[in-house]
């Protein structure tokens, strides 16, 4: 397991994703599932940025875990922020066009169709966000 404990700001999101990409790289894991997580990365990261900590300055940290049989990454987010599950938002009604949908929530549904699990929790005052992919 490797992790990174990183300012929660937007202008940080090359890092995490640098981090990211260099633990995935280094498992070999394919350009297109490698894709898929970094899209799912920014989009959490940035929701962490954006709205974790309201107005102030806050921290996030991200581990990288692999597991065997099947081979799988795990990405773990933890933060101190507003609690907040973004399991718990409906998704967006997608076979409305985008001026009839709500605006919000596309980001995490997308996060939810392309990863093969996502889980939440709140445990001793910080948020938990973890999303797996099966390399396998």
């Amino acid at each position: 397991m490797k992790e990174l404990n990183i300012e929660a700001l937007k202008e940080n999101l090359d890092t995490v994703l640098q981090f990211v990409d260099k633990e995935l790289e280094d498992m070999d894991c394919p350009i297109k599932i490698q894709f898929q997580i970094d899209v799912a990365v920014e989009e959490i990261f940035i929701n962490i940025a954006s709205y974790a900590y309201e107005d102030k300055t806050g921290f996030a940290k991200i581990e990288v875990i692999v597991t065997e049989n099947p081979t799988a990454v795990s990405i773990k987010f933890t933060d101190s922020g507003v609690p907040y599950d973004p399991l718990k938002k409906p998704d967006p009604d997608v076979s409305l066009s985008a001026e009839e949908r709500r605006i919000g929530g596309l980001g995490i549904y997308m996060v939810k169709k392309s990863m093969d699990a996502m889980e939440y929790e709140y445990l001793d005052g910080k948020n938990i966000l973890v999303i797996k992919k099966v390399l396998e």
